[in-house]
């Protein structure tokens, strides 16, 4: 349940795959990018707008980012333009009377990328901004109110038809980067919200937009090529890593071009591996740098007790949280890596129902650290102690070995990025309708992985040990999916209203994709 960090609606209890791929599918279209209209209805006569008027209001007010975090904007929420996430955020933290602190000098950035990092900055942001309650209870937007925000959006409006033009020449190459504009089938049709996402034990509203890249931005957004998890709207927009300096990123003479199969060139092997190197990196919570600076801060003796104060309940529903949120990374990371929207929608369905769990559990060993036995969990790193209430021991201690056992590789990120990308896309997933496509595809990553692995280690059986590991992967998918079963039999109540939807459709104990 600790597995790094991130939710699903009502399950259809079928043994058919065809009606369980329907319900996931169903399921993201419940909840369509429809923004709300967040602008208060004016009273009084003399200030009254008419119905129209709001919804043009509305409409145009969304190209004004959001005033807290710089995400797309739904609408006005407690008297400032925010986002669906920042809306939800200050609500929480008004009607919980919620107390934060800041672990670092309490004047952190608060952008799409970190918003979620500290609580206390990110509160302080939108008081300073005018967020109330009592907004929302008697605010009233006078004829000024109303002609100032119609001029900062016709500023928007106008800096935006400026960026655009100037972003026009680039439109091209960054669609071919990302493998976006392509995408015109596989998940395309999955052009919705899940409806909540989570952070820090609560449940936070998802931003009814279209993307988490700004509304100016060039690069499609993902409503338009598969999953829109909202927890990757905190992804990192532009390139960490410039892979392009390196044309050949394998020694070639290392290896016997003869493998490869027909048609398949050593320059294939290495695009892909760029592209999927570099899409792990933009699809990670932390980079490597953020999380050395992170390494020796640990919770606080005094932090630990207040997770072990805990209830079993509330300590699970957090790491289902959690979880979820990780996933929604890796939802992100597999529609970025070249082939895989050229499979079927079938196939690319049941690859991250079946294999998001454990791309999570590689990644978890790149904020595990093997000296002191803890893992990073929000914010801070953690030991086994931290997750006591859960009445979980063997799991936690399980998932704690797995990562130590993986961090003893030293793996490089290229490693990691390639294995993560090998475990994602596998041929053994049951109820694949072309396997053998997925099998060519994980050939060539596994190609990759092996070429890399001979760059950077003497050990020649590093690639053995980490196809050794899958086993235990899939075991420790399998044991967090019994507990989960065992929990939700006990705790209906709580699994069904307060866990994460996409976590509840993931791991739906009746689905017989889930981990095999």
């Amino acid at each position: 349940m600790l597995l790094a960090h991130y939710p699903f609606p009502h399950t259809v209890k079928s043994s058919l795959i065809s009606l369980q791929v329907h319900s996931f599918y169903s399921f993201l279209l419940l909840f369509p990018p429809y923004p709300s209209l967040g602008i208060p209805f004016i009273g009084k006569e003399n200030h009254s707008v008419s119905l129209p008027d709001i919804f043009s209001l509305s409409a145009q007010i969304e190209v004004i980012p959001c005033k807290i975090c710089g995400d797309k904007s739904s609408g006005i929420h407690y008297g400032v333009i925010t986002c669906e996430g920042c809306k939800g955020f200050f609500r929480r933290s008004q009607q919980n009377n919620a107390s934060y602190s800041c672990p670092r000098q309490r004047n952190c950035l608060i952008d799409r990328t970190n918003r979620n990092r500290c609580q206390h900055c990110r509160l302080q942001k939108c008081l300073a901004l005018g967020m109330s309650r009592d907004a929302v209870k008697f605010g009233r937007m006078s004829k000024k109110q109303r002609d100032s925000l119609y001029a900062e959006v016709q500023k928007h409006q106008q800096r935006l038809q400026e960026q655009r033009q100037q972003q026009s020449g680039e439109a091209e190459a960054l669609a071919r980067v990302y493998s976006s504009s392509s995408i015109s089938n596989g998940l395309s049709n999955l052009n919705t919200e899940t409806g909540g996402t989570y952070s820090n034990g609560h449940v936070i509203d998802l931003p009814k937009s279209e993307a988490y890249y700004s509304v100016d931005s060039a690069q499609p957004s993902p409503d338009q090529s598969g999953i829109d998890m909202t927890g990757v709207k905190q992804i990192k927009q532009e390139p960490i890593y410039d892979l392009t300096s390196v044309p050949n990123l394998f020694s070639y003479s290392s290896f016997n071009s003869g493998q490869l199969a027909p048609g398949i060139t050593m320059t294939d092997i290495d695009r892909l591996a760029q592209n999927i190197i570099k899409s792990h990196l933009e699809t990670c919570q932390y980079t490597m740098e953020e999380l050395h600076q992170l390494a020796w801060q640990t919770h606080s003796y005094e932090e630990i007790k207040v997770y072990q104060n805990k209830t079993r309940e509330a300590l699970w529903q957090q790491c289902a949280i959690q979880i979820t949120h990780a996933i929604q990374y890796v939802v992100e990371f597999a529609k970025r890596i070249t082939g895989f929207m050229d499979l079927c929608q079938n196939d690319q369905i049941l690859l991250l129902k079946s294999g998001c769990l454990e791309v999570v559990l590689v990644r978890m060993c790149r904020a595990f650290n093997p000296l002191n036995n803890t893992v990073l969990f929000e914010g801070k790193y953690g030991g086994m102690q931290m997750f006591k209430t859960l009445g979980l021991d063997d799991l936690v201690n399980e998932a704690f070995d797995f990562a130590k056992s993986l961090c003893s590789l030293h793996l490089t990120e290229e490693e990691i990025a390639l294995f993560s990308a090998a475990v994602l896309i596998s041929p053994d997933r049951p109820w694949l309708i072309e396997p053998r496509k997925v099998q060519k595809l994980q050939e060539k990553i596994y190609f990759a992985l092996q070429h890399v692995i001979q760059k950077n280690h003497l050990d020649d059986e590093t690639l053995a040990k980490l196809i050794a590991k899958l086993p235990n992967i899939t075991a420790l998918c399998n044991l967090h999916g019994e507990k989960l079963q065992v929990f939700k039999q006990s705790h209906p109540e709580i699994v069904n209203t307060l866990f994460p939807p996409l976590y509840k459709e993931l791991f739906n104990p009746d689905s017989t994709t889930s981990c095999k």
